[in-house]
């Protein structure tokens, strides 16, 4: 569909990026969400409470946010017309 140089195609291209921007919202928001909870979490901000993250569990949850957002990229639909 990109490498074509039929004209048409350039409305198709435009209707992939605006989706691709759509989609690329929600996923920079989760991301920026969760690195805003649980850096300081795993720094030990609530260390004084009883809460600390291993360097597992951080890892481990760190690994999920990247499952989450991977997946949500994966339900990307760009209709055709």
């Amino acid at each position: 569909m990109l490498v074509r140089s039929d004209p048409p195609d350039a409305t198709a291209i435009m209707e992939l990026a605006r989706a691709t921007y759509r989609k690329m919202v929600p996923n920079l928001l989760w991301a920026t969400g969760y690195n805003v909870v649980a850096i300081p979490l795993a720094a030990g901000v609530l260390y004084r409470f009883g809460i600390l993250l291993s360097p597992a569990v951080g890892a481990a949850l760190m690994a999920a946010s990247t499952v989450i957002v991977a997946i949500n990229a994966r339900f990307l639909h760009v209709s055709r017309t």
